[in-house]
């Protein structure tokens, strides 16, 4: 059919010459932006999770600089803690020093002081100075606040917790098991010794954690001066004696399976009685059962002690001596009971944690599972130490612990335990470091990596696949251009016919 008013043929092809023109766009749109989903009508479906991996991104990308932050932080802190650690050392050569007086004069103790004050005040300089970008460190800034501290409660500490913004953390401790002395029962049966042979001596080698000592007592000497022979070497042995009804009762020092009592017949003198173990249950109960004569005894009958047992907030804690530690990624904290609340067996409503601790969030959303807090007590001279041992300010001039007069046995325990709150703190931020951020650093780095690849994968050019798509569509845009000027041609026809 022949006609001229409609030519449907340059219709056909100037449609399809459009099509072409607009796959060879999109083509060129992707080659050029590196994208193959630019719009939501590249891919409605693909965009949508392309997006949402994008934000993923950002999250871990946010979380990354999070940790390398913290990481930053902790640094910091741990390059003033050793420099204390270096000044504590320091310390403790001078209190060693001081305690040799025969060789020292008057004017070398006091020199000794002198330094000792310096190195006071620089351990309280670098506590108020250690900060990064203006916020202080070591003074108390991160230590956790507490509230309602049990009077059960002789010494805390609390290293992290987990606190949803606006709440607090009540820690209860039940007491399982309780904490207990090495202790052995001398039984004599009356309150003095009686010998069969008056001229014999009852020699026994007591020994403790500290050391041992060897007695030896005549027939007749009172219980009680046994107990102050015993007693005046306490300090050596590290086991102390008191009188229960007709007998001795040995016990060590401090509590725990560390501390120990040991007893060992030299001569027994044919002293009648023997050495009694106590019971496992309750250190005062003598195990009368559990008992071997004096005449019999060839080796060292030996008793330690128990640590107490503690669940604290459902989590079973390790116990040593009176302290419980639990530590986890919930809590992390230590409770030194009183004497004679670890050695009850009783529910403890210990303290309450409201806030406190250096806060970083490490993971890709923003909710307590991915919150870490580290906390960093203040490490000032009036803080290093105990409450049982004292502090570090009690060896500046004029106190009880200087190193002129004062107590020099007192200021070395001192510097023992403030060394070791350092040395500990120093070890959990390391700990802090290497495993809680520096494993965050790694799984945030690989998880970055499988998200930008899944992210890619949907949205990124195959520049393969679209240059041989470009390549067919100008083919195709070149023969849809000679096909629209066919067409118009086509027409001319007619006049052939007139």
């Amino acid at each position: 059919m022949s006609r001229i008013n409609n030519n449907v043929s340059s219709l056909i092809a100037q449609r399809v010459l459009s099509q072409n023109n607009k796959g060879m766009s999109k083509t060129l749109e992707r080659l050029s932006t590196g994208l193959r989903v630019n719009r939501g009508s590249d891919d409605p479906a693909g965009l949508i999770a392309s997006e949402k991996l994008r934000s993923e991104k950002t999250k871990i990308s946010s979380a990354l600089g999070n940790a390398e932050r913290a990481e930053q932080v902790a640094n910091i802190a741990e390059g003033g803690l050793q420099e204390i650690s270096t000044l504590l050392t320091e310390v403790q050569s001078l209190v060693g020093q001081s305690a040799s007086e025969g060789g020292l004069s008057t004017e070398e103790k006091e020199a000794n002081q002198q330094q000792i004050d310096a190195i006071l005040g620089a351990i309280d300089q670098i506590a108020n100075t250690t900060s990064f970008q203006g916020t202080k460190l070591l003074n108390g800034n991160f230590d956790f606040k507490v509230e309602s501290v049990a009077a059960t409660v002789a010494d805390f500490q609390i290293n992290g917790a987990k606190i949803a913004d606006g709440s607090s953390v009540a820690v209860q401790a039940i007491v399982t098991a309780s904490a207990q002395h090495g202790g052995l029962f001398l039984s004599a049966g009356a309150a003095a010794l009686n010998l069969t042979d008056a001229d014999s001596r009852f020699t026994i080698e007591i020994a403790g954690t500290k050391g041992s000592r060897q007695f030896s007592f005549a027939s007749g000497t009172a219980l009680t001066d046994m107990r102050s022979a015993i007693n005046n070497f306490k300090s050596v042995t590290g086991v102390s004696a008191a009188v229960n009804g007709t007998g001795l009762m040995l016990k060590s020092e401090g509590y725990g399976s560390a501390e120990f009592v040991s007893v060992d017949v030299i001569d027994d003198g044919g002293q009648a009685g023997g050495v009694h173990v106590l019971s496992s249950n309750n250190e005062n109960s003598i195990r009368t059962a559990a008992v071997s004569a004096f005449s019999a005894v060839t080796a060292a009958i030996r008793d330690e002690g128990q640590d107490v047992g503690v669940i604290i907030n459902g989590i079973n804690a390790r116990g040593k001596g009176t302290t419980a530690t639990v530590a986890n990624d919930a809590l992390d904290l230590s409770i030194t009971f009183t004497n004679s609340a670890a050695s009850t067996l009783a529910t403890v409503n210990a303290l309450t944690i409201t806030d406190g601790g250096a806060k970083f969030n490490i993971g890709p959303t923003v909710d307590i599972g991915n919150q870490v807090r580290l906390g960093l007590g203040n490490v000032a001279a009036r803080k290093l130490g105990t409450e049982a041992t004292g502090f570090l300010d009690a060896l500046g001039s004029g106190k009880t612990a200087n190193v002129v007069d004062g107590n020099l046995d007192s200021a070395q325990k001192i510097v023992d335990s403030a060394i070791d709150k350092v040395a500990s703190l120093r070890g959990r931020i390391g700990a802090f470091q290497k495993f809680t951020v520096g494993a965050a650093i790694n799984a945030l780095g690989i998880a970055l990596e499988n998200t930008t690849s899944a992210e890619s994968l949907i949205r990124d050019t195959d520049f393969a696949k679209e240059t041989a798509n470009l390549t067919r569509a100008q083919i195709l845009v070149n023969a849809s251009t000679s096909a629209v000027g066919m067409a118009t041609q086509s027409s001319q026809s007619v006049l052939s016919l007139l």
